[in-house]
């Protein structure tokens, strides 16, 4: 076997005596993979020939083997590493690719190397060829592993229409990749192309962007491309997509709009792009796609002027005065743009609610002194408003109508238009009582005073069939006659300009029809009153007062009192006297003050001293409690002037008893010091020694310091001592509580704030309140024949005795 291979002509290159167990593995295994490339691995680091020529020998056993195919290819590959690109090699190693894919034809990897190494040699037709063949060779399933390589290629040179025509064939196969196709289009130029395609991926309803672009960014997107770029694109009816744009994305009017102008104006069609302005401007209804277009529009006219003056500075024409008006011209027009502002926008707000009053008036204002077109605009509204959809008072509509005829001395127009205003079926019956009232007041402006009154007697006329106020199942017209503020009105007109008589009865009409008011009720008392019918005014307060309950009646009562006081004085006192008790029967304590007070000055006015200090007495229980106090000084003051001081003790000791600590502290000071005035010492002390209980050393220093300088004026060492020990008493009291209090913590208390129910904790809280009332009992008892007398009662004989000492000593005298 030696001397075989020794003879064998391919043996001349394997000298080494290593190779022999490998070659004999191969005569017996020829076709094992795993042989060869232990073979081959065996040879790693020889020279390239020879690992070529066993790759080359084990491929003609074995042509079908992928494995072997692909480890050969990639060795060949790595050798070309620093050659240049027109070396022969590279020719040997293309042919080694070519009888790999005689077999290999359907591995995409084999495809994918090769095509890769083609490209690195610039061969461009091959290149483009041998892709083709891969697509042909290869199944549908894996060209996906192609596209991106053959694009990548056709894109890398300028051969724009192969790679175009690449591109439309990829799509066939993968429509999804369209937005990089289009993409391409822009950046080589085809515009035109690129915004067909464009429009195709926008009507088709089943494209999902594979960049997460929605449908509208992509029309966005083709509506930015045709309308900057009109010169370049042919195919497509630009204004019939943009249109169909703004019938589709209503929420980019604007924009839209803007873009088909854009599309004019780069066309250089520019009357044509002042028509779509115009025509936007009519018809957005939104203010921020109106301020959008008309910023567009005022940019677009500026430009325009700019741009003239520009060409005339630089290329001055044969007729300069031509060039001037149109200059003027152009300038005039920007200038009528801008005026037309503030009307454009009020058309904008009046599309989107055509029913709103206030913008209506708004636009009336916009034409100041142009009076065909108010009156034009007022029309149009009367006739586009439906009052039940209507925003703001239909009624300030129709009244700022006649008022603009009014002060244009069309009177005449004016009564027509005020007599259809109250035709109206406003939505709420004042919206038509006002319309009765402002055409009134221009009858009064024109001293038509009978003219007023007649309207107002028709105004609340019964109609045929009466309804109720609140009735919006019935037309106002029917309710009108319930209106209190045309009542008012005609009230004050027949005052004014009428009879008593009819007066008279339009008061009692509305008392008839009960819908009068407070306000009323005394407007009626005081017009009586003016004219000596005072009864009569009495009578009307009667009626006011038996209509209306607390706290409405209080301004009448107030009135009715105070007028009969005024005009009777104590000549009716009794009847007088009925009508305060009936007045404060029922009436809530925060408007008994005013009523008792009044009361009382009757009584010291024309009636019994004795009455009035009855009714302070009843006073201060009926008031609120925070004017108690307030009340107590009044009533101690009207007591001390009429009967005296001495009589004021029992005020001083019920205000003291009903008062809370605050305000009692304050009158226990003043009956105090009102005792020491008088010479009652022990009386003054008793009361001291009373209010100390409502007074902490802590809180009430002021109290204390005022007893104390009275013992010291008016007492001596024991009684000091006795205010010293009360005081501690007192103070130990107040410790008591805070210390019980505090030692609470919050597990011990429930959810409302007390202790719980511990047997210990409420034995220690009971024995210690009964040691300090057991020290407040010892403090209290008199000491060393100190006697405290009470206000009152004489002094008891127990209370004069002295304390007896169980160990004292009898000594005989």
């Amino acid at each position: 076997k030696t001397n075989e291979v020794n003879s064998n002509p391919v043996s001349k290159l394997f000298q080494n005596e290593d190779d022999l167990p490998y070659e004999e593995e191969i005569l017996r295994n020829p076709y094992s993979v795993k042989c060869w490339l232990r073979y081959v691995e065996h040879k790693e680091g020889s020279p390239a020939k020879e690992v070529n020529i066993i790759y080359e020998r084990a491929l003609k056993e074995l042509p079908g083997s992928y494995k072997l195919w692909y480890s050969y290819l990639r060795l060949r590959r790595s050798q070309l590493k620093g050659l240049c690109i027109n070396h022969a090699m590279y020719e040997d190693v293309n042919n080694a690719h070519e009888r790999a894919l005689v077999f290999m034809h359907k591995m995409p990897r084999i495809w994918i190397d090769y095509c890769k190494l083609l490209v690195d040699q610039i061969k461009l037709t091959r290149t483009r060829r041998t892709f083709d063949r891969a697509l042909r060779a290869l199944p549908i399933t894996q060209h996906y592993r192609v596209w991106p390589l053959y694009l990548k290629f056709v894109k890398k040179y300028p051969m724009h229409e192969t790679a175009v025509r690449v591109h439309r064939r990829m799509l066939k196969l993968q429509p999804e990749d369209s937005e990089d196709y289009v993409e391409y289009l822009i950046s080589i130029g085809r515009l035109d192309e690129a915004c067909v395609k464009l429009a195709q991926l926008v009507n088709d309803e089943h494209f999902i962007s594979k960049r997460g672009k929605s449908n509208h960014a992509l029309w966005h997107e083709l509506c930015t491309l045709i309308s900057r770029n009109p010169d370049k694109v042919h195919s497509l009816n630009v204004e019939a997509i943009i249109r169909g744009g703004l019938k589709r994305f209503t929420d980019q009017l604007g924009q839209l709009w803007c873009a088909l102008a854009d599309y004019y104006t780069r066309s250089g069609l520019f009357e044509r792009a002042r028509d779509i302005y115009e025509e936007a401007i009519e018809t957005v209804t939104t203010v921020r796609d109106f301020t959008q277009i008309f910023d567009a529009y005022a940019q677009f006219e500026e430009t325009v002027i700019s741009s003239k003056m520009e060409q005339m500075t630089n290329n001055p024409s044969e007729d300069p005065e031509e060039d001037d008006l149109d200059i003027e011209l152009r300038l005039a027009r920007f200038e009528h743009l801008m005026d037309r502002r503030p009307l454009l926008l009020n058309s904008v707000l009046l599309r989107q609610n055509p029913h709103n009053v206030l913008e209506w008036l708004k636009r009336v204002e916009l034409f100041k002194d142009q009076p065909r077109e108010i009156i034009n605009t007022y029309t149009e509204a009367i006739q586009t408003i439906d009052v039940k959809k209507s925003v703001g008072k239909m009624n300030n509509l129709w009244v700022s109508f006649a008022k603009f005829y009014e002060t244009n001395d069309q009177i005449e127009d004016s009564r027509t238009i005020f007599n259809k205003a109250t035709l109206v079926l406003y939505k709420a019956v004042d919206d038509l009582a006002s319309v009765w009232c402002e055409w009134a007041e221009m009858e009064i402006r024109h001293e038509n005073y009978d003219a007023a009154m007649v309207l107002m007697k028709r105004a609340t006329a019964l109609p045929s069939k009466r309804a109720g106020f609140f009735d919006n199942t019935e037309p106002v017209q029917n309710r009108v006659y319930r209106s209190i503020k045309l009542w008012s009105m005609y009230a004050d007109l027949e005052e004014s300009f009428g009879t008593l008589k009819t007066c008279k009865a339009v008061y009692n009409k509305i008392l008839d029809l009960r819908i009068a008011t407070p306000q009323i009720i005394i407007n009626y008392g005081m017009f009586l009153e003016e004219n000596n019918y005072f009864e009569d005014a009495f009578k009307a307060y009667e009626r006011g007062v038996a209509l209306f309950k607390w706290p409405n009646v209080y301004d009448i009562w107030n009135t009715y009192l105070s007028k009969f006081i005024n005009r009777y004085g104590g000549k009716k006192l009794e009847r007088t006297r009925d009508l305060f008790e009936q007045a404060l029967d029922g009436c809530p304590a925060k408007y008994a003050k005013h009523l008792y007070l009044l009361y009382a000055k009757l009584e010291e006015d024309y009636g019994l001293s004795r009455h009035a200090m009855a009714v302070y007495e009843r006073a201060t229980s009926a008031v609120l409690p925070e004017q108690k106090h307030e009340l107590f000084n009044i009533y101690l003051r009207r007591a001390a002037e009429i009967y005296g001081v001495t009589h004021t003790r029992p005020i001083y000791e019920k205000a003291i008893e009903v008062l809370p600590d605050e305000h009692a502290r304050d009158f226990s000071l003043r009956f105090a010091d009102l005792e020491r005035k008088l010479g009652e010492i022990d009386r003054a002390r008793a009361i001291y020694a009373h209010c100390s209980q409502m007074c902490d050393p802590r809180t009430s220093a002021n109290f204390w310091d005022a007893w104390k300088s009275f013992e010291v004026k008016h007492g001596n060492e024991d009684t000091v001592r006795e205010m010293l020990r009360i005081k501690r008493s007192v103070q130990a009291t107040y410790n008591t509580q805070v210390h019980i209090l505090s030692g609470c913590t919050t597990s011990d208390l429930t959810p409302d704030g007390n202790l719980e129910n511990d047997g210990m904790k409420l034995l220690e809280q009971k024995a210690a309140s009964q040691a300090a009332a057991r020290a407040n009992a010892d403090d209290m008892k008199p000491n060393k024949g100190i006697l405290f007398v009470r206000s009152d009662k004489p002094p008891m004989e127990s209370e004069i005795n002295q304390a007896q000492n169980p160990d004292e000593i009898d000594i005989d005298d």
